[in-house]
């Protein structure tokens, strides 16, 4: 690569252009016929497959994955301009304004000064920001993830070593997890239960 980087402006719009082709008359059969509903397994995927690339993969895995989930979020804002509802600008526009609005330590006078208190205060706001109807749940594992972020901003974090064995100095710790996490679904499936609803439930209900 060279040493600047493309504009990402008329790299948008050219793209945009793109996929406003794709679903227009004359367009892409598949690609027309796509719902919010009927492209939801595909936002899933592309951002697990992301996900995997930021974490073990090269920059170029990187620069791809990232274009799958911007395909998935330019598709959905294409399937609401062709009803006049909103578009990619009115996604910007919004996810600017709560960019500002969440950092007020950034574009205001509030002050925070340590990653923790920046948590914990955009927590707050979005509190007390309007709710929007409730979206499915997210999967077990991420839920537990953020329940379990949450605790530790707020003090008072998911006690280790309970009910399962601490790593060993010096090893593997991501392997230990998946040790872990598969002798609990093996435990599950021995006492009758599903793994995902029981983690679910006992987020719901502590």
């Amino acid at each position: 690569m060279s040493g600047s980087l493309r504009d990402p402006v008329p790299a948008l719009e050219a793209l945009l252009a793109v996929v406003a082709r794709l679903r227009g008359p004359g367009g892409c059969p598949w690609d027309r016929a796509q719902t919010h509903r009927s492209l939801v397994p595909y936002l899933l995927e592309e951002a697990y497959e992301a996900a995997g690339a930021l974490t073990d993969g090269s920059p170029d895995a990187v620069r791809e994955e990232l274009g799958d989930v911007l395909l998935q979020v330019l598709l959905h804002a294409q399937i609401e301009a062709e009803a006049g509802r909103f578009g990619l600008g009115e996604v910007a526009d919004s996810l600017r304004e709560k960019l500002v609005r969440r950092h007020p330590h950034v574009f205001g006078d509030a002050q925070a000064g340590t990653p923790e208190e920046v948590r914990a205060r955009w927590e707050e706001l979005k509190g007390e920001e309007a709710c929007s109807p409730r979206s499915p749940p997210r999967p077990a594992l991420i839920a537990a993830a953020k329940h379990v972020e949450l605790r530790e901003a707020a003090g008072t974090p998911v006690p280790v070593g309970v009910h399962v064995r601490l790593p060993k100095p010096g090893g593997d710790p991501e392997r230990l997890v998946g040790e872990v996490l598969l002798e609990v679904v093996a435990l599950a499936r021995r006492l009758g239960c599903d793994p995902e609803l029981a983690l679910h439930r006992y987020l719901r209900d502590g």
